[in-house]
């Protein structure tokens, strides 16, 4: 990948050659998107659900490895380990929720109540078979128990790598202990699948995923290094729209003195 691009000599040149020398500068960071690109997420709870977790993702292509940890949810459910489905949801804030957001005043915030913050499902991250939006609710094929240590490449859709890109992308695992719950809370069914518990379905954990920098640590090594930088993508933008932004205001000037 160049790291390297022509750019204008002189800053004051017409706004047209500002702009090819943004368009330019902006190329490796749209090929990195599609070619080795790593995206985090710090997985933090929500609804009082007490886990904590971390997500890495490295796409080539529509091809994604995912590397994820997370810990301290609800153990068992009916006897058994409690299935924790999770998503990668897209088309929205690329936020996560805040209690402000729980509109019914039972203490949780469900999955429709949070849709504005983190959209719908883009990609299931289950632990085989199906993948798409459709395996959504599917149980059988989701992470169980208190923590899990998640590894599988999959392939994502064109809608979930554009969410990736335009930094809207949200981790969110669900599924809470129904004992935590308020007692109005604790009788409601869920909005997703009415045949279940509101806490079998309600988010559990959330995580916007950033894009990391292109020197950042292999993702698959488990380690944090480099989450802090997740906003030099974003700065870099920053820079060239006001670079060109300056362009026109001196040409303008320039041309008002003559």
């Amino acid at each position: 990948m160049p790291k390297s691009h022509n750019r204008p000599r002189k800053w004051l040149a017409p706004l047209a050659v500002a702009g090819a020398a943004a368009l330019t500068a902006a190329a490796p960071l749209a090929a990195h998107a599609d070619s080795g690109a790593s995206y985090s997420a710090t997985l933090n709870a929500l609804n009082g659900s007490g886990g904590s977790g971390s997500v890495w993702i490295t796409v080539n292509g529509d091809q994604a490895k995912i590397t994820e940890h997370w810990s301290g949810l609800a153990s068992k459910f009916m006897g058994g380990p409690f299935p924790h489905v999770q998503h990668i949801h897209i088309g929205a804030a690329g936020t996560c929720p805040t209690m402000s957001d729980d509109k019914n005043n039972d203490g949780v915030i469900s999955t429709p109540e949070a849709a504005a913050s983190y959209g719908a499902i883009g990609t299931t991250l289950s632990v085989k078979g199906d993948t798409s939006p459709k395996a959504g609710t599917d149980v059988k094929i989701a992470p169980g128990g208190s923590s899990t240590d998640y590894s599988r490449t999959i392939t994502l859709d064109s809608k979930t790598l554009q969410s990736l890109r335009d930094d809207t992308a949200v981790v969110v695992v669900h599924g809470l202990d129904p004992s935590t719950l308020s007692a109005k809370a604790q009788k409601e069914k869920s909005p997703l699948v009415p045949s279940l518990p509101l806490a079998a379905t309600a988010p559990a954990l959330c995580g916007p995923l950033h894009a990391m920098p292109a020197s950042g640590p292999d993702t698959g090594t488990g380690s944090t290094a480099g989450i802090e930088h997740e906003g030099v993508i974003g700065g870099g933008t920053a820079l060239l729209l006001t670079a060109g932004v300056a362009a026109l205001w001196m040409q303008r000037r320039t041309s008002r003195q003559n």
